[in-house]
């Protein structure tokens, strides 16, 4: 049950963040996203909601998954994780609210040094964000 409960309630802070922060963004994914100039790569919004939900459900397992494990480095990747989420969050005000439209940009380069520093410089574990990158700057 101890077990269980450590999934669902960081699956639940993930998704409540998620939830606020597409709260303070509704009237701008109305109003101004569908006049900005997007990349033809850019999938149409319906899919936003979805693809937030998964990522969300996935961080709250994944933080939950390490909350389980009995390890030295655990501390670590709690402060890791709350921190990303931390500095996540303020990006929806930045882009939606202030309308700041490279904070974006700015964010997965800052994550790009960030685990190139943690990794040691393995790139090769960057591949996704790399790509991710490539296609967000596209067009």
């Amino acid at each position: 049950m101890r077990k269980v409960l450590g999934l669902v309630l960081p699956v639940g802070i993930c998704l409540l963040v998620g939830f606020v922060a597409s709260y303070f963004q509704r009237e701008s994914l109305e109003e101004w996203y569908p006049l900005l100039n997007k990349s033809p790569l850019t999938p149409p919004g319906s899919v936003f909601a979805v693809a937030w939900t998964i990522l969300y459900v996935c961080m709250g397992i994944s933080i939950g998954l390490i909350l389980n494990l009995y390890s030295l480095y655990k501390t670590y990747f709690v402060r890791l994780f709350g921190f990303q989420l931390l500095f996540n969050f303020p990006g929806v005000f930045y882009f939606f609210i202030f309308r700041i439209r490279c904070w974006g940009l700015l964010i997965f380069f800052f994550w790009i040094c960030w685990w190139f520093y943690i990794l040691s410089g393995r790139i090769l574990y960057l591949r996704p964000v790399l790509c991710c990158l490539s296609l967000i700057s596209y067009g």
